[in-house]
Order: structure tokens, then sequence, then C-alpha cells
């Protein structure tokens, strides 16, 4: 996504604001997210390790998926539709269909659990990464290598779908899906890891940049330490004064009662 859809994502999602959620629900866009997480159930039923049939209706279930994930992202840019719901929900329901489908394969035996394991893990780690660049004000779009690596795990996954050897058209020749599906998700494996260096290094530059303007202020991480000991000493200080005066109305009310 380049700056300038960035910047039109944001002005949009603060227009959203002003609108009811329940209204941003029915918006095309957040309808065919919410149509795509609900295709999942029929992927996951659709994997069968001994069905050609089954096995290509839910590779062609989750291609049609991946596809849906274009369109409402192009429909609500092309509509001015980017709401605090479609943005909650679109990287959700992206999740969701990806994560389920490849903890499905690996129940099915289609899929190493460690790469799997490998693969959750670094969606969760960028995951809780953006959340906290978004708390500072960061915004971290997906880079060339990010594209990249959807692009392969996607294609991976409808591959490890098919699963079975099928014959290519106009070739005498059978191509076992399974065996590309592997090879392709382990290139998304390495396209994976080399896009989340990407992404962290920008938080890391991000951070560095932004503690350099911050001192620029004259906002130090010693001066905060410095305010926040002054802080606690005051609050010490408060609670020793709030307990003699506690102690002084008791001994009074002590003498009163004699």
């Amino acid at each position: 996504m380049s700056e300038a859809e960035s910047r039109a994502d944001f002005l949009s999602a603060q227009e959203g604001k002003l609108r009811p959620l329940r209204d941003e629900i029915t918006d095309i866009p957040n309808l065919i997210t919410l149509a795509r997480i609900c295709l999942i159930p029929l992927i996951l039923i659709f994997i069968d390790n001994y069905s050609y049939r089954l096995s290509a209706l839910a590779a062609l279930v989750f291609a049609f998926a991946a596809a849906t994930d274009f369109l409402d992202g192009y429909l609500a840019r092309r509509l001015g539709l980017v709401t605090v719901v479609g943005k909650f929900l679109d990287p959700l329901a992206d999740k969701l269909i990806v994560l389920s489908t490849l903890v499905m394969l690996v129940a099915k035996g289609r899929a190493p659990a460690w790469l799997v394991i490998a693969l959750m893990s670094r969606e969760l780690a960028i995951t809780g990464l953006r959340a906290i660049a978004s708390q500072e004000g960061f915004v971290i779009a997906a880079g060339a290598g990010g594209k990249t690596k959807t692009a392969l795990q996607l294609t991976g996954i409808i591959f490890l779908l098919f699963h079975f050897s099928y014959p290519i058209l106009f070739f005498d020749y059978e191509l076992n899906f399974h065996e590309v599906g592997l090879v392709v998700l382990y290139l998304s494996l390495v396209m994976s890891i080399l896009s989340a260096v990407e992404y962290f290094r920008f938080f890391a530059a991000a951070a560095s940049k932004q503690q350099h303007d911050l001192a620029a202020q004259g906002i130090t991480r010693a001066g905060q330490k410095a305010k926040a000991k002054t802080r606690r000493k005051a609050q010490a200080r408060l609670k020793r004064v709030r307990r003699l005066e506690r102690g002084k109305r008791q001994r009074r009310g002590g003498r009163t009662r004699k």
C-alpha cells in the first residue's frame, strides 16, 4: 500500500468514526468480509484425504475467499467506506481463514506442525508489533516482503488443499500438488522471516526518531525518571502526613471519651 493510500485510509477512518458502528457493519465491504469469515467452516469441512472432489472444492472455496480479500479492500477505498469496523474485521478475517486452514492441514497430516507454528508465531508477533506501533502513532504498512509472503502463503495453502496429483492440461504429466504446496509454503516461511525483520527494523527506526524528537523537546528518559521519583516522594510524604493527622484525631477522640 502506498503512502497516499495509507493517508486516504486514515482520513476515511477518521470520518468513519462519526458513524454508528451498526451502520458501518452493513457497508458492502464489511459484508463481504463477514461472508469471507462464514466460508471458513466450509473449507475445513471439505478437506478430505480420500476425495479428489472435496479437496478440489476446499481449494476453490479458499481461493474465492482469498480473492474477496482484495475485493473488499478495493471497494472500501473506491466507495470511501474505510471504517473502524472494517479496519478491525479485515485483518481478523485474513488471520482466521489462514490460521484455521493451516491448523486443519496439520491435523490431516498435510503440513508439518513446526512449520505452521513458525508461521503462526510470526503473524502473532507482527500483529502485536503493529498494535504497539499504532498506540505510539506509527503506521506500519505492508511492504513488498509482506505482500510476497502473503501471496506465497495463499498459493501454498491452495496447492496443499488440492493435495492429490492432477493431470496438467495439454501436457502428458501429473503434477503432485501436495509437494508443490509444501515447497511454496517453505518459501513463504523464508519471506515471513525476512519481512518480519523488515517490520522490526522500521519499528526500531521509528522509535529511535521518536526518542530523538522528544529529546529535542526536553523530554528524556532520565527526566521522566526524575519526575517519577519526585512524584513518588510527594505521594509518600502525603501518606505520612495523612497517617499523622489520623493518629492525632484518634488520640483526641480517646481523650474526649475519657
